[in-house]
């Protein structure tokens, strides 16, 4: 039997950026959900935790309200680096720079980050099986053609996962999920911060989803598991999930300001040159 975890709205756009929702139908009432159904949608159970179409979800996301997307991104250089495991955070971070981007509806940002893709995916040795996704995103921001967009990068995640784990690679294609992950959680804080009230910190408060990355982890080969940055990033999911636990009362707008530090500093590592 599959463990529900529960989602809400505004960190379905976190999980979205990630690649990852979790399990669940989503709280009666909620402006912009009611008619959300994630049981419905196609994806890849992997242990407790359903890997959708993102592009779908995305349908919730204009609902939500309209945030200043501009404002969320990073136009941040990524480093070279032959170092897998932190090519492959690279890889799910540089995915989900590219949904913010599309809320953006900016199209230079999206093509940047689609050379960032065919880039990163020549390092990983995939860009055979990425090429004509990345392509497909340059031509549709040409274009304007944001669903389209948002598809092939939906299918982009999708191809790097599924063709790292047909190689064994599945600490990797964790790692993209982390990447992701943690990129759209420090975007997320980031809206909510601007506009704070108990009610939209409550959002993030996700305690058994940040339990399945520490548990990933543990799992993961020797060599991946004592990787600086996946040790800093073990660390820094345990401080976020004590955060979450002890938020019994709701959250505070310095709880949700420690969790959006605690990812901007673990993307800063990921980001860095060494």
């Amino acid at each position: 039997m599959k463990r529900s975890l529960f989602i809400r709205p505004t960190l379905t756009a976190a999980l979205l950026l990630a690649g990852i929702l979790p399990l669940t139908a989503a709280p009666q009432g909620t402006k912009g959900v009611e008619e959300f159904d994630p049981l419905a949608f196609p994806g890849k159970v992997v242990d407790d935790v359903i890997v959708p179409v993102p592009s779908e979800v995305f349908s919730v996301l204009d609902k939500l309200g309209e945030p200043n997307w501009n404002a969320e991104l990073r136009k941040e250089t990524i480093p070279n680096t032959s170092d897998r495991t932190k090519l492959s955070l690279l890889f799910g971070y540089t995915v989900a720079e590219g949904f913010v981007a599309v809320q953006a509806q900016d199209k230079e940002a999206v093509k940047d980050i689609g050379h960032d893709v065919i880039s990163l995916s020549k390092s990983l040795g995939l860009s055979k099986s990425v090429l004509p996704h990345a392509q497909a995103i340059l031509d549709a921001a040409d274009k304007g053609n944001w669903s389209a967009i948002r598809k092939e990068f939906d299918q982009t995640q999708k191809t790097v996962r599924d063709t790292m784990e047909q190689m064994k690679d599945i600490d990797l294609s964790q790692c993209v999920s982390l990447g992701g992950w943690l990129r759209g959680t420090a975007s997320v804080t980031s809206v909510v911060k601007k506009s704070f009230s108990a009610d939209r910190a409550e959002l993030l408060n996700q305690p058994m989803l940040v339990e399945h990355f520490v548990s990933s982890i543990a799992k993961m080969p020797g060599s991946t598991r004592d990787h600086d940055v996946v040790k800093s990033i073990q660390k820094g999911l345990a401080s976020v999930l004590q955060q979450m636990e002890g938020a019994v009362d709701g959250f505070s707008k310095d709880a949700v300001s420690d969790i959006g530090k605690t990812c901007d500093n673990l993307l800063t590592e990921i980001l860095a040159k060494k």
